[in-house]
């Protein structure tokens, strides 16, 4: 897996052949026949791909994208030359003002997820096939001119199998039969709105379909056959989610969404979800297997609204080019948790951000991978180098800190101007922050440079009567608008007594608070910035954070004592101490899976081995006590199979697993990894078990043993045979993989890892990006730490190499705090 181009790799476009294209071109519309028949039984996607479009120089010259096996190619009716086609470019030459392009392709490269994966379910070998074009893979399935500023209306005519349903951006025409004598059906879909090229989609297999109107739309849920019953189970939790969403960002953004119809289709390994326009596609391991913990419905709804965002944010106003796409995400995130909280069930969703997500984006800020939010991208195939935490966390949070410095009243008037202007359009950053500086009557220019063209996490320290900013690159803090939260114990609990809003501009500010137990810099967490309070302010929250009063002040509080081990200022002892006190009596179900998760990571990579199995069963006896609270069984029980040490602690799983598939799994593993013999047991579960993935939890429970035959068939599950799906299921099985107390066995594992990252074979984004980042080693010894580096001074690809960099920076941490 190089980072230099491959002769034989389709060329990267740049971003200045892009605009010389754009301003060569206008293209009128795409009329693109698919016929996915030869998928059913066999791996090819056949396409003819009809382009009308214009140019604006007679007589000038371009090319058309396209990679795969041309058939045909027609321009203005004369054929072109098929030798002439280059590494994905088919030049076009002597251009009329008026154009017709007529491309044949077939793709035979369907199992690599490359814009497309065909899928066999094992549990009843029926086919599913899925389309995911970010950034430039439509190329890949028919001709197009790809990329995303050249927008037009795409109209598909589809010829798939009789027993399949077609999905695509909006509802079909009536399917007939197929009339060319290859059997069949055909589906006919009208005009979409312009799109660009990457929003488009083509799904299709034998879905089980469920619809319901709600409101002004018609909404529908797809998935395989084989997780029917789970998809029926969470139905009305996801029409409910989609409908709040439809009607909140149709009203915040002054613009309803403009079709009636609305599809989400779960498909097998795709690791990630892809926001297409009226028929988004999520991976179906976003659907729980067992009874959903509210963790596993927070996210649901997360991913649901993020991909629904992005309708507006996205689809109908699309950036220019790819050094916008950190906005993109960054909005399609801050706009999903601004509903999250606003128009659901899901109140404290802010909450939730800060202790799943933030905090992995100051970890990430503060690596040497860091990099500023805004960056240039020469080329597509750079544009997803910085698809990160820096990209999605901490630009979600300086667009919240933007919302606190100019209002949310004028932010959302902003909104509006922007999407009313630009509809069917590409802009740019600047476009975005000219809407709601004209609304807020603010100049946001250097607002802007200061907070996305720099790297790293400023800190603000109260020190007496002033707040004091300090930037890691020594030049001055940046403009940061929060509130110093004053707790005075009241009995047993912390009681706000007053939120002191402070603005700092400049290195300083001065404050005026109350006599308090307790401050707490950042009290309901308005910016984005490492934050230290007085010495006695410190030392109560490490003591007492779990008595702060609502769900985000204690994420604040645990956000502090995460930045104090990080940075080794406090033991791991004392951080894991701080954490557990806060679940002894955490109650919200939007953190307290989060914090079990935090305390959990402290536990196994950074304690002294020698403090660990202490801490590890107070850990556990925690968990009992949070299976026992209102709403959070589920997620007690799980943390309990992640920690259970004792036979009562086993007595307590018995019986919860035999009821509940996905709990017996996660014991299962457990008590592999104390060397408990399970293979007997495995074997029952994978006959009772439906889950079309059983088989790979079943992998996940042996690579948890310390035992040499199970890492080894993981290892190849995970990496040669890539037969792990992406996402939570790669993370599961790497998980179990890298157990803590196996160093001996697991060193040389460690060592092969990077051999095994640098020969990966190129294959689609969110697998590969989904496997790096699961699977990196959380043991090391110095020998292991050198090799990290220099592969990431390798040649490897930047989203890699920044993942390697990031890794390496935490082993060492974790090294560190382990030694001490």
């Amino acid at each position: 897996m190089s980072e230099q181009q491959d002769p034989q790799e389709p060329h990267s476009l740049t971003r200045a052949e892009a605009e010389e294209r754009a301003a060569l071109l206008a293209v009128d519309r795409y009329d693109i026949e698919v016929d996915l028949r030869g998928l059913l039984a066999g791996e090819r996607w056949s396409s003819v791909s009809t382009v009308t479009f214009r140019c604006h120089r007679p007589g000038a010259s371009t090319f058309v994208d396209v990679v795969g096996e041309v058939r045909s190619a027609t321009l203005n009716g004369e054929p072109l030359d098929l030798a002439a086609l280059e590494r994905g470019r088919l030049p076009l030459t002597g251009l009329a003002d008026q154009n017709v392009l007529v491309v044949a392709l077939d793709q035979d490269n369907t199992g690599e997820a490359q814009g497309i994966l065909r899928t066999v379910d094992a549990t009843d070998d029926l086919v599913y096939v899925w389309t995911s074009l970010e950034p430039d893979e439509a190329r890949r399935l028919w001709a197009c001119f790809d990329q995303p500023d050249l927008k037009a209306p795409h109209a598909f005519t589809v010829h798939a199998p009789a027993d399949w349903t077609v999905l695509s951006c909006s509802a079909p025409g009536p399917v007939a039969d197929a009339t060319d004598g290859a059997g069949g059906r055909t589906w006919a879909f009208p005009d979409t709105p312009p799109l660009s090229t990457y929003v488009v989609v083509v799904n299709a297999g034998p879905f089980h379909e469920i619809r319901k109107r709600r409101g002004d739309h018609d909404l529908g849920l797809y998935c395989r056959q084989s997780l029917r019953p789970v998809l029926e189970r969470d139905a009305a939790d996801l029409f409910t989610i989609t409908e709040q969403g439809l009607a909140f960002f149709g009203e915040r953004f002054g613009t309803p969404f403009p079709q009636e119809r609305y599809d989400q289709v779960f498909v097998p390994n795709m690791g990630g979800a892809m926001e297409n326009w009226g028929s988004v596609t999520h991976g179906d391991d976003l659907l729980p297997r067992s009874e959903p913990t509210p963790d596993d419905r927070y996210w649901t709804a997360a991913f649901v609204l993020h991909e629904m965002a992005h309708m507006w944010f996205g689809d109908l106003v699309t950036m220019r080019w790819w050094d916008d796409l950190w906005l993109n995400e960054a909005f399609a995130s801050w706009a999903a948790t601004w509903a999250m909280a606003s128009a659901t069930e899901h109140t404290d969703a802010w909450a939730t951000f800060l202790a799943a997500e933030k905090l992995a984006g100051y970890d990430e800020d503060m690596s040497p991978a860091a990099h500023p939010i805004r960056t240039e991208v020469a080329d597509v195939a750079h544009a997803m180098a910085n698809f990160d935490g820096i990209t999605y966390y901490k630009g979600q949070a300086v667009l919240r800190q933007l919302v606190e410095y100019v209002g949310e009243e004028a932010f959302t008037r902003g909104l509006q101007a922007y999407f009313a202007e630009h509809a069917w359009g590409n802009t740019t950053l600047a476009d975005l922050v000219r809407a709601v500086g004209e609304a807020s009557g603010r100049d946001l220019e250097d607002w802007t440079v200061t907070w996305l063209d720099r790297a790293g996490t400023d800190t603000l320290v109260l020190q007496g009567d002033q707040l004091v900013g300090t930037s890691p690159d020594g030049g001055l803090p940046r403009p940061h608008r929060l509130a110093i939260g004053s707790f005075r114990r009241d009995g047993d609990r912390l009681e706000r007594i007053a939120s002191t809003s402070v603005e700092l501009v400049g290195d300083r500010a001065q404050v005026t608070l109350p006599d308090a137990d307790l401050h707490l810099v950042n009290d309901g967490d308005q910016t984005f910035a490492a934050t230290r309070a007085d010495e006695a302010s410190t030392r109560a929250l490490l003591a007492s954070a779990g008595d702060l009063p609502d769900a985000l002040s204690r994420a604040v509080a645990v956000a502090t004592a995460w930045d104090l081990l990080f940075k080794g200022e406090a033991p791991a002892r004392t951080v894991a101490d701080c954490l557990i006190g806060v679940l002894e009596h955490e109650d919200s179900p939007a953190v307290v899976e989060s914090f079990l998760g935090r305390t959990q990571s402290v536990v196994e990579r950074w304690l002294p081995t020698a403090d660990l199995a202490a801490v590890q069963e107070r850990l556990a006896d925690v968990a009992v006590g949070i299976a026992q609270r209102a709403g959070l069984r589920s997620a007690g029980l799980r943390a309990l199979a992640a920690s259970a040490t004792r036979e009562d602690h086993f007595a307590i799983l018995d019986g919860a697993a035999a009821e509940n598939t996905d709990l017996a799994w996660r014991y299962l593993a457990r008590r592999a990894e104390l060397g408990h013999a399970v293979e007997d047991e495995v074997q029952r579960l994978l006959k009772h078990d439906p889950d079309p993935e059983a088989p790979i939890r079943a992998i996940g429970v042996r690579a948890a043993a310390a035992d040499e035959a199970g890492k080894a068939a993981a290892w190849a599950a995970l990496f040669t045979e890539r037969s792990v799906p992406a996402g939570g299921l790669t993370a599961e099985v790497a998980t179990r993989f890298w157990r803590p107390g196996q160093e001996e066995l697991l060193l040389p594992w460690a060592h092969r890892w990077f051999d095994e990252i640098t020969s990966l074979p190129r294959g689609g984004l969110l697998g590969t990006m989904s496997l790096v980042r699961a699977s990196y080693p959380t043991l090391a010894d110095d020998d292991v730490l050198e090799r990290a580096r220099s592969v990431a001074e390798s040649d490897v690809p930047a989203p890699v190499r920044a993942m390697l960099l990031m890794g390496a920076d935490r082993l060492s941490r974790m090294l560190r705090a382990r030694a001490a």
